[in-house]
């Protein structure tokens, strides 16, 4: 390389992190920023264009992260100096910068509406207005894994791969579409308040929203649920719905009870039926054919009440072994268990499998009229009745769904009865699945395939400025707005489906969620393990209940109620709090949790008594795990996996640092070298480096260091407030086929709707770790290592529960969901 090129090389990149410093404020010493300098010419060569430059010096800055935060902030700063370049066709120079920046949006507006990419409406708008309206200093919210996932997959783009919005453009396109329902003589304001709240992060719609708001397809909707009829054109029909559900970034849930299990007589051709699973392989493969809008593949959940008689061989869809003719390893699995399963495993008593066509009313029904039927075809089978049945035993049947569960991640376990029990559109129809998420309570039909609209408040960004608890005030307008954007959502989408259409228009469900949980705790000075979190996830559930009903109802007074009110529970004064009741009446036992109302609920009944609901659904908290990423927090309302860890999405791997507990450590004086190598050693658990003091360590203890039925206390509280389900994945740092049992027993006892994954540790960090199940009254497991979570690749049998998974690596990884639909 020549001294002249080295030499503006050389300038280059002292240019690129001068302004990344001096832009995000960063103190680096001078030897580290030569380091980074050096290392940076080092991996570039002669001719080198500006593009590669931004990515080597990017590429440097992550390989750091491990060591200060601070190299995360650089590394976004200097991407996003290369992608303004990118975008605008000119250095991001310090004087130029904010008028192209501005100008670059309102061309590209204007460009998308001419390359047919955006709604003919977008153009109308004051462009230039709204461009004024652009805080370019909230670019600098962003970390590097947040700005990299908004490059490789929200951005919008041509069909030639020109990307026409910089950061804050994306916000406020975003919030133009969701503005497009509002009156023209309000819609230039209503974009500006949406733009607010999202680019300050308080709220974020789920990904297909993000994708396609604006857009000439809106295809805004996350969920779909269906329900498949035992007839051949339905369950074709099916496969084509799934297919353009799929297409357009939905994420399915599929109800597959209906279908008659195998060997069951078919009356028109006189042959035995093949049962669900060569139905669920077709399926399997055109949800795999589908890659959601170029962005995606297609993501899909069957569902199959566990009296089904096929419902073994449904156990067996995920497994690695036998006849893969007989396997869908594309398709999750998710098992619907009525209460009276339960209380069969409980008394030890033996349980019946039927085929669907001899017994076709149990899949409508739930509760005690479920448990009425269900002992009456009991009553006909031993008389010879019906022609197909069989006797197991309950907690054999449990035992190998929770076998197949730790051992292949699936199927996951939901409530049929407290999902049907509490839903407040009891009076027309039955719940027969959630989604592909776990967090949706919606009917569905022959006519009618339910959709849901999601979004999620960042409890972290509502924290008072004092830590002293939830800024109520903020939080209350946050809840209204995105109650209001949300509503806009049912009007605006793009209906793939005849079904999906009129489901939505006629019940117009929403699910406003929450995340960052865990972030708002550790700045609350709570820790996750502690008896007050309970409180916290209370108080957070309330007050987001509190606003999303009474925000709907003010919704139903400007713009009139859903189409099924009448006769709803919001109709018959039945707010989520009150159906815990009705759900602890259903059982005949006890749900052991706080209904105390702390809020002033006479007002929001009086409001909805008098003017009603917008929407029969208001509330589901989503896994969040793309969009928390995009907001920096924590996903949803789960632990922190680790403060130490290797993140891989479907955009790449990211190296994640607590910086909580980085902050916590320097002012104790203990962020060093040595406490980073205790840490990786560790695999970013603190549980036992016995150098961090016992607050510090009790704050940031990781996902496996907490006791999963705290966790789950955590949730079940939270449901109290919420007409939906929340998704709650199950951190499970043990082999204990005993404690494994137990933790989906209390999921049940503790009346929760759904359950998501099962997130397990490898064997060689279980060996190494000690769990005192003595410590529950603590509610919490001391782990001293934990380490990848699995969706089940490991082996298992129904007593050990063996885990056959290890590795190593310096860093323990944790893998998104390939579907992030709902998040």
């Amino acid at each position: 390389m020549s001294s002249t090129a080295t030499t503006e090389l050389d300038e280059a990149i002292r240019t690129v992190l001068d302004r990344a410093v001096s832009r995000t404020g960063v103190s680096l010493s001078d030897q580290m920023f030569e380091a980074v300098r050096t290392e940076a010419r080092r991996n570039l060569y002669d001719g080198a264009s500006r593009a590669e430059l931004f990515d080597v010096v990017t590429d440097v800055l992550t390989a750091r992260i491990d060591r200060d935060p601070s190299y995360d902030d650089l590394a976004a700063d200097v991407f996003l100096q290369g992608y303004f370049e990118e975008v605008a066709g000119t250095r991001p120079d310090d004087e130029s910068r904010d008028s192209v920046y501005r100008e670059t949006f309102v061309e590209h507006i204007e460009r998308g509406v001419e390359a047919e990419l955006l709604d003919d409406r977008m153009a109308d708008y004051d462009l230039a207005d709204l461009a004024a309206e652009l805080e370019l200093d909230r670019d600098s919210q962003f970390d590097y894994m947040a700005v990299d996932t908004l490059y490789q997959r929200y951005f919008l783009k041509t069909t030639d791969g020109d990307r026409l919005e910089l950061l804050q453009a994306f916000f406020m396109r975003v919030a133009m579409g969701i503005a497009l329902r509002e009156d023209e003589s309000e819609r230039q304001e209503r974009a500006k308040a949406f733009y607010h709240l999202l680019s300050t992060l308080r709220f974020l719609f789920s990904t297909p929203t993000l994708f396609h708001a604006g857009t000439t397809h809106p295809q805004l909707s996350s969920c779909y649920l269906t329900t498949v009829q035992d007839d051949l054109d339905d369950i074709f029909d099916s496969y084509k719905a799934h297919a353009n559900l799929s297409k357009w970034s939905g994420g399915l849930g599929n109800d597959w009870t209906n279908v008659r299990a195998a060997g069951s007589l078919i009356s028109s051709t006189g042959v035995e039926s093949t049962g669900t699973v060569p139905f669920l392989k077709i399926s399997n493969d055109v949800t795999s054919a589908i890659n959601r809008s170029g962005k995606r593949r297609g993501a899909a959940a069957a569902y199959l009440e566990c009296w089904h008689l096929d419902f073994r061989d449904f156990l067996d869809l995920k497994r690695n072994t036998g006849d893969e003719r007989r396997r869908t390893h594309d398709m999750n699995t998710a098992a619907w268990v009525p209460d009276l399963f339960m209380k069969r495993v409980a008394a030890d008593e033996q349980w019946t499998l039927f085929s669907p066509n001899e017994v076709p009313d149990l899949h409508e029904t739930y509760g005690t009229a479920f448990e009425e039927r269900y002992e009456e075809y009991e009553r006909l089978a031993d008389e010879g009745e019906l022609e197909q049945f069989e006797r197991v035993d309950a907690a054999d049947l449990w035992r190998t769904m929770l076998t197949r569960l730790f051992e292949t991640g699936h199927p996951w376990i939901t409530f049929k009865d407290a999902c049907n029990v509490r839903s407040p559109q009891d009076h027309v129809g039955t719940v027969h699945s959630s989604n592909l998420c776990t967090e949706i309570t919606l009917n569905t039909s022959q006519e009618e395939t339910a959709v849901c609209n999601l979004g999620s408040v960042n409890l972290a960004a509502h924290v008072a400025g004092d830590g002293s608890g939830f800024d109520r005030e903020r939080l209350a307008e946050t809840v209204e707005t995105a109650m209001r954007m949300l509503d806009n959502v049912v009007d605006l989408n793009f209906y793939p489906t005849d079904r999906a259409e009129r489901s939505n228009m006629r019940h117009r469900p929403v699910g406003l969620g929450m995340m960052g949980f865990h972030e708002a705790l550790v700045e609350l000075g709570v820790p996750m393990g502690d008896a007050e979190a309970v409180d916290v996830a209370n108080d957070a559930a309330e007050m987001l209940a509190y606003h999303a009903i009474l925000g709907s109802s003010k919704l139903a007074k400007e713009r009139g109620t859903y189409e099924t009110y009448e006769g709803s529970k919001w109709d018959r004064n039945l707010f989520p709090q009150d159906t815990v009741d009705l759900l602890e009446a259903e059982r005949g036992r006890e749900i052991p949790l706080d209904r105390t109302e702390s809020l002033d609920w006479d007002h929001v009944r009086d409001h909805v008594a008098e003017h009603g609901m917008r929407n029969s659904n208001t509330m589901a908290v989503a896994p969040t795990a793309t969009i928390s990423t995009i907001a920096g927090t924590t996903p949803s309302i789960e632990p922190r996996y680790s403060n130490l860890y290797v993140k891989s999405n479907m955009s790449g791997d990211f190296t994640v640092v607590n910086r909580h507990l980085v902050s916590d450590l320097e002012a104790e004086g203990l962020w060093d070298d040595q406490m980073r190598d205790l840490l990786t050693y560790h695999d970013g658990s603190v549980g036992d480096i016995d150098e961090i003091p016992e607050e510090i360590r009790a704050l940031h203890r990781g996902a496996f260091e907490l006791d999963p039925r705290h966790l789950l206390h955590l949730t079940a509280q939270r449901a109290v407030w919420i007409d939906q389900s929340q998704s709650h994945n199950v951190f499970f740092p043990s082999t204990d086929g005993e404690l494994l049992a137990d933790v989906y027993e209390t999921a049940w006892e503790l009346g929760l709707k759904t359950t998501y994954y099962l997130r397990t540790l490898g064997a060689s960090q279980i060996e190494k770790s000690t769990l005192d199940t003595s410590e529950y009254d603590d509610t919490q497991f001391r782990v001293s290592d934990d380490a990848d979570s699995t969706d089940g690749d490991a082996d298992a049998d129904s007593t050990g529960m063996e885990d056959e998974t290890s590795g190593s690596c310096d860093l323990p990884s944790v893998e998104d969901p390939t579907c992030d639909a709902c998040q």
